[in-house]
């Protein structure tokens, strides 16, 4: 099992200057969209159960607390699984480690499908929240080995943009197809998409260019870096990470409240139909794409790479966003609409600036993989403590008269929308660093 997640083998050079050019070019396109679509069906795995939660509620099958809890399964085994596996990649073979971590949790989901207890649903979505963590560092660490330093970024932009896609895909496709077939089917449909995704990266993907037969891309891959250990300890005691690690994780809050709840609060507060509600958060996945894409051309081009100025405009607009869509009229479309607009903006451009980026303008380039390692696991675990809040707070919240479930969602609203402010002040105190 350990050879099999190794590194391919270098092989024999061969061919005219030209001519590996022409097949490097080749092979890295493939990289970069296996990459990020595969890594947007590994979101189309993650989110099915975001998807069902109505319908399952209404089945009787399970509570609001209890799907709560599932949900942080796996947030929680992300969380640590991110840091864990983003070691681990840089040692293995990416191609194998990524298709495999695709395949295992289309199984899950498939297993999802054809059960309905509690505990079997917790554990499966607990090994799901593992194996999801295997798909983000797999790529990144791809983007290392097949591009150069001065195209990487751009291309980092762009595979962040992956997310959003695989948003997309699970909030209409999944939706239908659980609103037509039964919420078995959104699990279902998600496992097939998982399926083709592995195949995808097994076909398309590859570990590097040597194991092509190409020589390196980058010099760092032919020397051995000195003191990395000194510079992480230096990312572990710098404070400004850990304010941005802070307040990432209440934009995570912000940003799962919608993902994992969005569908069922408009479902439930205003309305709408599984396959209206998940069309509506479908629409701050498909803004998320420009939000993600351009986060970094904003803040280079109209705040000369200031990053802190870009995170306050784009968490004013989260919170506006969320403001709109819990605090708003019922019966309003188009509000709901431009509230999700509003939300996918902010929150993809958050996704990246606080998400990431900012901490590593400030960490030394020989730490980036743990200053990232400390803002994911601080977003996911403050992701699966709102999962399991949610769904206690929406529980608790409700009471039957006449056979009808009234929900009041004053309180939800007070978390979620606290939460994106906290995230905009702790922010700010990272402006002279930023």
């Amino acid at each position: 099992m350990i050879n099999y997640f190794k590194k391919s083998l270098p092989k024999p050079i061969k061919g005219t200057e030209q001519e590996q050019k022409t097949f490097y070019n080749k092979l890295k396109w493939q990289v970069f969209i296996s990459a990020t679509l595969g890594y947007g069906l590994y979101y189309v795995c993650r989110l099915s159960l975001n998807v069902v939660k109505k319908p399952i509620v209404d089945s009787g099958l399970l509570t609001e607390s209890e799907l709560g809890i599932i949900g942080s399964a796996l947030f929680f085994s992300y969380a640590i699984g991110k840091l864990v596996n983003g070691f681990l990649a840089d040692h293995s073979n990416i191609k194998r480690f990524m298709a495999t971590g695709l395949l295992i949790s289309a199984l899950a989901n498939l297993i999802m499908g054809f059960t309905s207890t509690f505990l079997f649903f917790a554990i499966c979505w607990g090994i799901n929240g593992w194996v999801q963590s295997m798909g983000a560092p797999s790529s990144v660490v791809s983007l290392s080995r097949w591009y150069k330093d001065k195209e990487r970024g751009s291309f980092y932009g762009f595979w962040s943009t992956s997310h959003n896609i695989g948003e997309a895909i699970t909030y209409i496709l999944t939706a239908v197809v659980a609103s037509y077939f039964g919420w078995q089917w959104g699990f279902r449909a998600a496992a097939i998409v998982g399926l083709i995704g592995a195949l995808m990266i097994a076909v398309f993907f590859h570990d590097t260019p040597e194991s092509k037969g190409l020589p390196t891309v980058n010099e760092d891959f032919r020397k051995e870096k000195l003191s990395t250990w000194r510079e992480q300890r230096g990312v572990l005691k710098n404070p400004y990470v850990w304010l941005l690690a802070l307040a990432s994780a209440f934009m995570y809050i912000s940003r799962y409240a919608v993902n994992s709840w969005g569908p069922y609060y408009f479902e439930a507060a205003k309305g709408y139909s599984l396959t209206q509600a998940n069309s509506l958060v479908a629409i701050s996945a498909v803004c998320g794409i420009l939000g993600t894409a351009s986060s970094g051309f904003i803040s280079d081009k109209f705040f000369k790479g200031r990053r802190n100025a870009s995170a306050l405009i784009f968490g004013l607009m989260n919170v506006l966003a969320l403001s709109l869509f819990l605090l708003g009229p019922k019966n309003i479309w188009w509000l709901d609409a431009l509230s999700m607009v509003i939300f996918g903006l902010g929150i993809g451009a958050l996704i990246c600036l606080l998400g990431g980026l900012m901490a590593v303008d400030i960490a030394s380039k020989k730490a980036s993989g743990a200053a990232l390692g400390i803002v994911g696991v601080m977003s996911y675990a403050a992701a699966g403590i709102q999962d399991i809040a949610s769904g206690y707070l929406i529980e608790n919240n409700k009471t039957i008269v006449n056979g009808e479930t009234i929900y009041n969602f004053d309180t939800i609203s007070i978390f979620w929308i606290g939460a994106a402010i906290l995230s905009v002040i702790l922010a700010l105190f990272t402006w002279k660093k930023t």
